[in-house]
């Protein structure tokens, strides 16, 4: 039997958790000395998006009886796009000036905006200068693939055991890696592409199915959570596994993922040390402004390490990148919000509390998105 009890409203520790991640990206790309591997800070994200669309979907799914497709899409649609289109469009306007000998900046912004980033760069280098949007496109081709798998999933399954195929999805994304890494394949081929890290945002789906279903294994595991504490303190010492390190891909990139999945379930219980850390108020407002920031920091970091040395580098990145994304959310995205949250017409709506969009405080389990 599908849980009853089952609530995911918005958690300023999930966006704690944004904030650590994006921090641990920003230490990668402006090549901090004893954070190499800092680039597995992008599964942090991946197992988070997992597990906020699959609540969403299997919640949606349990009051309604199906999903509306349409909707889910324009709505991500709308969280997403605006500030994409704006980000794109500064730096088609700017990259020019700021690297005068670069010649591809309209094909990178073109391959960004339709989200094949992943496979571009893995098979043909192409974004160069905008190398990050291979995790934007992953993600984009998981919210475009997983609500019609997902729902196929449960209508094929018994009654609160959908977990039991997403469990064997996730097994088989990671078997579909490590067939990539056994085979010789580059680390950089196997780096980018949707298929082959696809593992982090089944995780978190298995995660959300597990909370939502709550079988006799979800109690059994979270009986065991305090001990279970010990593998997010693993995570450090994957700080050594470099760049073209295959074993960030047989296993770094496996223990990050299960590592977050335990800090989530930590985390979803509103209490304890972890969840107290990752609510610090400097962290949420880091992680609530993590898309914009994402976006915006690897011209700036790029720019950057050419001139300056990394000490400089990582506050400056941070402060410059943070002051873009607030100027982005407080235009474009609260536009996109406020189209998106739109109260439906008298008699059409579902009853359903809306945000605040000014103050960017959501109220619903949507708004976890954000």
């Amino acid at each position: 039997m599908a849980s009853t009890d089952f609530k995911l409203g918005y958690n300023p520790a999930f966006d704690g958790l944004r904030g650590v991640a994006i921090l641990l990206v920003i230490f990668s790309h402006a090549h901090v000395p004893l954070f190499d591997g800092a680039f597995l800070g992008v599964d942090l994200f991946f197992v988070l998006s997992g597990f906020l669309i699959t609540s969403l979907l299997l919640k949606e799914r349990q009051a309604n009886g199906r999903v509306a497709y349409a909707r889910f899409y324009w709505r991500r649609f709308l969280r997403l796009m605006p500030a994409l289109a704006l980000f794109l469009g500064v730096y088609c306007l700017v990259a020019p000036w700021l690297w005068p000998g670069l010649d591809d900046v309209l094909q990178d912004a073109a391959v960004s905006l339709l989200y094949l980033a992943d496979y571009g760069i893995a098979f043909f280098d192409s974004p160069g200068t905008l190398l990050h949007m291979w995790s934007l496109s992953v993600e984009e081709h998981f919210y475009l693939l997983w609500p019609p798998v997902l729902m196929l999933l449960v209508r094929g399954s018994r009654p609160g055991q959908v977990w039991r195929p997403v469990a064997l999805l996730y097994l088989l994304s990671w078997a579909w890696r490590l067939m990539w890494v056994a085979q010789g394949q580059q680390f950089y081929e196997i780096f980018f592409r949707f298929d082959t890290r696809a593992s982090g945002l089944l995780a978190g789906s298995l995660l959300a199915a597990l909370l939502q279903e709550r079988p006799a294994l979800m109690d059994w595991l979270q009986e065991r959570l305090p001990h279970a504490m010990w593998l997010p303190l693993a995570v450090p010492l994957l700080m050594e596994l470099g760049w073209d390190n295959q074993g960030a891909m047989v296993w770094g990139i496996t223990v990050v993922e299960l590592a977050t999945m335990v800090l989530l379930l930590a985390m979803h219980q509103r209490s304890g040390l972890v969840f107290e850390m990752l609510r610090a108020p400097a962290l949420v407002r880091l992680g609530t402004l993590s898309y914009g920031i994402y976006l915006w920091h690897y011209p700036v970091v790029r720019y950057l390490r050419a001139e300056l040395p990394w000490p400089l580098v990582v506050p400056l990145a941070l402060a410059i990148s943070a002051a873009l994304a607030a100027l982005s959310f407080h235009t474009v995205e609260r536009w996109g919000l406020a189209l998106r949250d739109r109260r439906p017409r008298a008699g059409t709506g579902s009853g359903r509390r809306k945000p605040n969009v000014r103050t960017g405080r959501p109220g619903t389990l949507a708004d976890a998105m954000r």
